[in-house]
């Protein structure tokens, strides 16, 4: 029975943030800052035909909850948000804490704590020497997949170092 035989690594790193992004504010600024100036030195590629930029979004999303609390300060409803850009994650959220008829039908006041939501920005990359990447930013923790050469961890790393908020 022949075996199989393994013909490529692909590996993952993961850096915890020794504190979370302060915002998304934060984390766009940084991911918006990536797509203009390419610190990583990623490349143009063609693929099918079709010509993709060296790094591009590759998927985005925001999440948080509306909590409803009665005059006890008892909590009793909640409504949980995820949205697919920054902006319309806002919105929602406005338009929920806005929003009397749900306030009534809860029976609680709302409010929204930005400290607990989520977000994740993942950045595909075409690097020089051909293979493709990804770099996911979380509030707490900035990961890198789907690599095989070392010198890419060491680029983004070393990129990483130059960034307080990635400390």
């Amino acid at each position: 029975m022949a075996d199989f035989v393994s013909k490529s690594v692909v590996k993952s790193a993961e850096r915890e943030l020794a504190t979370p992004l302060a915002g998304k504010a934060v984390l766009n600024t940084i991911v918006g800052n990536i797509l203009a100036d390419n610190p990583w030195g990623c490349t143009p590629y063609t693929s099918g035909g079709e010509t993709f930029p060296a790094v591009a979004k590759s998927s985005e999303y925001y999440s948080g909850a509306v909590i409803y609390e009665n005059n006890d300060g008892k909590q009793v409803g909640r409504i949980s948000v995820r949205s697919p850009a920054s902006g319309a994650f806002d919105t929602i959220i406005a338009t929920i804490l806005a929003d009397n008829t749900i306030e009534t039908a809860m029976g609680g006041t709302p409010s929204h704590d930005s400290s607990e939501d989520g977000y994740s920005i993942t950045l595909k990359c075409h690097a020089a020497n051909g293979e493709l990447y990804n770099v996911t930013f979380k509030r707490d923790k900035v990961s890198i997949s789907s690599y095989e050469s070392d010198s890419i961890l060491t680029t983004v790393e070393t990129w990483a170092d130059t960034v307080s908020e990635l400390a």
